[in-house]
């Protein structure tokens, strides 16, 4: 075999004793720069913003050396979500007196929303409690005025927030753009007593934009007759003719409930309170929806202490924003009770957690103080699980805290040698099961504790995919199976969608517990806070979820307000927020899309015009006091 050959009389490992060699016509060497060329012009891996996504997926990686250290990239590029923020002064009196405007102008929004909810809102079929009034049934006898006064209170109510704003994170083109804090912030008190203004006038309006609550009693009573709410629908329940059976949507008529058993109870408590009086039973509905709400406004400002952010705008980005206000307080949704209790439950988890003091006893096994607050904190996120099943992922985060408090951290295994796994996993693992093992074991007690002691039973994990008959535009694998059986119908292939549906909501779901499971190991790494993590693990889980509605996005924005701080979340946020909130309107399928443009023309019309009598610093004010002047 020929080795390397150096010039004449020059070997590969130094001189060469023999005869020279002469060197004869060589080859032409191939084009290889241009074939180079032609190889990378085709690789998908060189189109602009490719590369980095497939970094980000870990699909692909850069060429770089092999590190036994390395722990990966997760959560990465997440964590720049994040940013301490530093508590500045209260507002100054011009500053108050603009607060005290846009107050009035956000309480006069749920007024108007008030008043227009009496033509539009969900009232019940039976027992409607306007009937016979003849003043506040007009509403109702002009439909097209009462959708004209909703959509402008609703204009009114998001002009309020996103005007709030500029006490909480500060104007938007330059502290939140720059990624500063504002020179001043209104009070924690003073967001109180906002949220408490634009709440309180919803308190006697019917339900808002959803007629879920029917549902609600229905299968409430169902319970309370002592008939099993997962194995009966209202339909066959109650009867066809049944009051409440006639006010619930179509579409839940003839389905169980899908609803977690300690929410049941509570609504059988209430049917055996109110009886057959809907709008009672509506009412104390709203005011279990209130008692959620009210726990987000305790656990959000101190769980954004914690994680360094300004409490006020944490308070100001979930509690105030106009889908708590609307959906949660007004169309009484449990997803208020859900939250409330999932985020009170981490708080308590997090103060042992992160507390100095000890979670067991000296020289014992049993919890210490801190130990049963962390053992009362994972008591509550497993019974807010006991109402709707999503909250349950709070708890991975917990234990994963728990475990880093106990030592561990994401183990360098990636370019370690196999004998060294083991040595590097069994602190972490142990940790890990630990923090698994208790959390999972108060699971299984409050689980149990509810199922049995509510008598209702484990029959909820048999009708937890009971809504995935909606079809959603929000859900990301609804929207793609949607969009493909029309293009199948327009090609002349038939009506697929179910069967693609079939098939892209495990794929979804998939995707996100890979997803979650890479917010977990980010979080396990020290990366991103736990709270941050959960945030965005429930971002993911509602992007891949395979129903979602327009309060669903409240899963994650609430405790992503106490975390992240970067402009584009925010911006983004009350972009969303306040599209989401303008867009779901009061109709039903039969309005009539002129209509519909109509009030909503007009609505924004009317919140224009309101806004010039509110604030006194509005172009239009300021323009016909320079116009008016001597």
């Amino acid at each position: 075999m020929r080795g390397p050959v150096g010039r004449a009389g020059q070997g590969p490992n130094g001189p060469n004793p023999g005869p020279a060699v002469t060197p004869g016509p060589v080859p032409a060497a191939p084009d290889v720069r241009r074939r180079g060329h032609a190889i990378e012009s085709c690789d998908v891996r060189q189109v602009p913003g490719v590369r980095p996504a497939l970094d980000y997926l870990g699909l692909s990686r850069p060429v770089r050396p092999r590190d036994s250290e390395d722990t990966g990239d997760y959560g990465i590029t997440v964590a720049r979500m994040h940013d301490d923020e530093r508590e500045v002064g209260p507002l100054n009196a011009l500053e108050t007196r603009r607060l005290r405007r846009i107050r009035l102008f956000g309480t006069t929004a749920s007024v108007l929303i008030l008043l227009g909810s009496l033509g539009t809102g969900m009232m019940p079929v039976l027992q409607n409690p306007i009937v016979g009034m003849r003043v506040l049934s007009l509403p109702s006898r002009m439909f097209n005025t009462a959708l004209t006064i909703s959509i402008g209170g609703t204009a009114m109510l998001v002009i309020a927030w996103v005007m709030l704003g500029r006490f909480a994170v500060g104007r938007f083109g330059v502290e939140v753009a720059e990624g500063t804090s504002p020179p001043r912030r209104m009070t924690s008190g003073q967001a109180y007593r906002t949220l408490l203004m634009w709440c309180t006038p919803l308190l006697v309006a019917p339900p808002l934009l959803s007629k879920d609550v029917y549902s609600y009693l229905a299968q409430s009573a169902i319970a309370y007759r002592g008939q099993d709410p997962y194995t009966y629908s209202p339909m066959r329940g109650l009867g066809v003719d049944h009051p409440l059976t006639l006010s619930v949507p179509n579409l839940w008529k003839d389905t169980p409930a899908p609803y977690g058993p300690l929410f049941l109870w509570f609504g059988e408590q209430i049917t055996r309170v109110t009886g057959e009086s809907i709008t009672a039973a509506v009412f104390l509905h709203r005011l279990l929806a209130l008692l959620g709400v009210a726990l987000i406004v305790w656990a959000l400002p101190k769980l954004a202490r914690r994680c360094g952010v300004s409490a006020v705008a944490a308070l100001w980005l979930g509690a105030l924003n106009p889908l708590v206000i609307l959906h949660l307080v007004g169309g009484i949704h449990n997803e208020a009770l859900m939250i409330g209790m999932m985020l009170v439950g981490v708080e308590l988890s997090f103060r042992a957690i992160y507390g100095s003091a000890s979670l067991h006893r000296p020289g014992s096994i049993l919890p210490s103080r801190a130990g049963w607050l962390l053992l009362a904190g994972s008591a509550v996120i497993a019974a807010s699980a006991m109402i709707k099943i999503a909250s349950l992922l709070a708890l991975g985060f917990v234990g994963v805290a728990l475990a880093r408090r106990w030592g561990a951290t994401l183990p360098a295994l990636r370019h370690a040698p196999i004998r060294q796994w083991w040595p590097r996993l069994r602190r972490p693992l142990g940790a890990l099961l630990g923090a698994a093992g208790i959390t999972g074991a108060v699971t299984v007690l409050v689980t149990a504790v509810i199922c049995l002691g509510t008598g209702l039973g484990f029959g909820w994990t048999s009708t937890l995919s009971t809504g995935g008959i909606v079809r959603s535009w929000m859900s990301m694998p609804t929207l793609v199976s949607v969009v493909a059986g029309r293009i199948g119908l327009w090609l002349g292939l038939g009506e697929q969608t179910q069967a693609i549906l079939d098939v892209t909501r495990p794929i979804g779901q998939l995707i996100a517990a890979i997803f979650v499971i890479r917010w977990l190991l980010a979080t396990l790494a020290g990366r991103i806070h736990p709270l941050g993590g959960l945030g965005i693990a429930m971002a993911t889980f509602v992007i891949f979820f395979p129903f979602v509605q327009a309060w669903y996005l409240l899963w994650a924005i609430i405790p992503l307000a106490a975390w992240a701080t970067t402009r584009w979340f925010r911006m983004g946020t009350v972009v969303i927020s306040a599209i989401i909130a303008v867009v779901v309107m009061p109709t039903s399928a039969d309005t009539s899309p002129m209509v519909v443009a109509i009030g909503l023309l007009t609505g924004l019309l009317t919140a224009a015009v309101a806004s010039i009598f509110f604030f006194i610093d509005h172009p239009v004010r300021l323009w016909l006091s320079r116009r008016t002047a001597p």
